[in-house]
């Protein structure tokens, strides 16, 4: 019988440096996966870790990666052609189904882009399933951007704004994304969903912001990255209430995500 707590070895492929702080892994794995799933990534004897999948084509799947604590610097420290333990995917995904043939407003803060990167493409190579993606992706600063390359392709088909908290560079709008949000045209939009996904505190007022302009409670979806520990409800490390954020998300309408406070 397969134990679904047994992490197995994969190889890594590829790395990409996206920044100082973050990394992109190329993994060969062959498992389905859905937009928003993640995956616990683990090091023999350092730690584990739920990583979101933030790219995923045929034999591989790959994990956008900030460096932020002991089972990460591991990470860090592997090479291609290395191991990486894994088991996965789990959690729910983003409805795909409810966002076709509709309007769709994607605001991401920092690495909270990576969880959506997959949605996005899909909408980028099914173009004729949407009526139109409209993107805000807020970075700290230059040195923060992440997916360079995939953001100018983003920007042939889709309406992008690229915005730095507190500084100016060439293609980029300057503060929070929340200062953007009134660029969105939801006036003309008949039906739509906004995604949004990031930071805590980003979050929360990105969907505060989207409140004031109108946007419906149930429009909104959001992806939340708690303390997820056993990926498979078992735990109660990331229970909030009777919801567990690893087995009933980590995606969820913001009807449901509004009363999911500690």
């Amino acid at each position: 019988m397969h134990n679904a707590m047994i992490p197995e070895p994969y190889k890594i492929l590829s790395i990409i440096n996206e920044t100082k702080a973050e990394h992109t892994f190329r993994v060969a794995c062959d498992a389905e996966t859905k937009h928003g799933q993640f995956f616990m990534l683990s090091i023999p004897k350092v730690g584990e870790a739920p990583i979101s999948v933030s790219g995923k084509g045929p034999g591989f799947v790959e994990f956008t990666i900030r460096k932020v604590g002991k089972l990460t610097e591991g990470v860090f420290g592997l090479n291609p052609g290395n191991t990486l333990f894994m088991r996965g995917p789990y959690g729910n995904s983003f409805p795909v189904e409810k966002y076709e043939n509709k309007d769709l407003v994607i605001i991401t803060g920092g690495t909270g882009l990576a969880p959506v990167k997959t949605l996005i493409n899909h909408f980028y190579d099914h173009p004729e399933v949407c009526k139109s993606v409209n993107l805000i992706a807020g970075f700290k600063d230059i040195d923060s951007v992440l997916f360079e390359e995939e953001i100018e392709k983003f920007k042939s088909k889709f309406n992008v704004i690229c915005t730095l908290d507190d500084s100016t560079a060439p293609g980029f709008e300057r503060g929070l994304v929340t200062a953007h949000i009134d660029k969105i045209p939801f006036n003309t939009f008949k039906d739509y969903n906004v995604v949004v996904v990031g930071p805590e505190i980003m979050m929360h007022f990105a969907t505060k912001a989207l409140l004031a302009n109108g946007v419906d409670e149930s429009q909104i979806w959001v992806s939340i990255e708690r303390k997820m520990s056993c990926a498979v409800g078992k735990c109660g490390h990331c229970k909030i209430n009777e919801t567990y954020v690893c087995t009933d998300g980590p995606v969820f309408n913001y009807t449901k995500a509004k009363d999911l406070v500690d």
